[in-house]
């Protein structure tokens, strides 16, 4: 049996004999970073259990059920066992992660679909300098990782990665939920969320920032922007780096990206500032393209009565 494989079943077989304790009962920090370790030695292993084609085995199934998208899944989401994961290239690089291209399909037959595949970065490697300020209110629940967190360790560096990654897919779980124009997320595995590509074929839509609407399509498209911020509002979220270049168009539909930073608006002491700053930065698009001042004055006092409410 090939090493890679010994110790990935010596891993689960732990996991699964202890698995009505918490994980940092059973394996310590240290326990993490020999794994980790281990792992990174293991990349340099030709992998015998990778797929006749595909970059890798499809990773639906090495989520749990809560890391994956809500139910009921749409049709194009693939959940087959068999199925493979194609790397396509990449969509874009940010402060904290990267977007690829992925397709995820069913050998020998014509079941595919592409999405998007966000892998962030380990804390090291981020550069984005001012996670302090979305993060107040939130707090691991073990305190070992907190521990580990604090002290900067391998392992803690790779959980903050992986906070950042459960955030952004907790938050799309419960925005596509009530309706805010969204990406349907797949599921989250470690530091990587899968969600639906908003684009065609392999051609990703338009940010707002770079359409040229008409007076009709600008009004269409200010209204969709003010429910989203008026439901997300509504949730106890606001958005936190809300733009024209983290909205993108798709055949008239406007879909908000990159939440990673969504912040609640009443755990976090600066939730209301964000929250302005959201309408602010998107209004000021519209407000030069011919969408009045007053009607995007407007909605910031809807949103902060919608916020004040108890």
């Amino acid at each position: 049996m090939p090493r890679k494989q010994q110790f990935t079943e010596s891993f689960q077989s732990t996991k699964r004999k202890h698995r009505d304790r918490p994980s940092d009962e059973v394996f310590s920090a240290e326990d993490h970073e020999r794994f980790e370790a281990m792992r990174t030695e293991f990349d340099e292993i030709p992998n015998d259990d990778r797929p006749p084609a595909g970059d890798r085995w499809s990773i639906w199934w090495d989520s749990e059920p809560l890391q994956r998208g809500p139910e009921p899944h749409p049709e194009w989401v693939i959940t087959d066992h068999g199925a493979v994961d194609y790397e396509l290239g990449v969509l874009k690089t940010g402060k904290e992660a990267d977007v690829f291209l992925i397709e995820r399909a069913v050998p020998g037959t014509d079941r595919a679909v592409v999405m998007a595949s966000k892998r962030y970065r380990s804390a090291e490697h981020t550069q984005f300098n001012r996670a302090g300020d979305y993060t107040v209110g939130r707090a691991a629940k073990r305190s070992r990782d907190n521990r580990a967190m604090a002290k900067r360790t391998t392992f803690g560096l790779e959980q903050a990665a992986g906070r950042w990654a459960a955030a952004e897919f907790d938050a799309l779980k419960r925005l596509y939920a009530v309706g805010v124009p969204v990406p349907y997320p797949v599921q989250v595995h470690g530091t990587e969320v899968v969600m639906e590509f908003i684009g065609d074929g392999r051609t990703a839509a338009p940010r707002l920032a770079e359409t040229r609407p008409d007076e009709a399509e600008l009004d269409s498209l200010w209204e969709q922007a003010a429910e989203a911020l008026r439901r997300m509002t509504e949730l106890g979220f606001a958005h936190g780096d809300l733009s024209p270049y983290n909205t993108v168009v798709h055949d008239g539909r406007l879909v908000v990206l990159d939440l990673p930073q969504v912040v609640d608006i009443y755990a976090n002491p600066l939730g209301m500032d964000f929250l302005t700053r959201d309408v602010e930065n998107l209004g000021s698009w519209f407000t030069n393209r011919g969408i009045g001042r007053e009607t995007v004055d407007d909605l910031h006092a809807e949103v902060l009565a919608l916020a004040a409410r108890p």
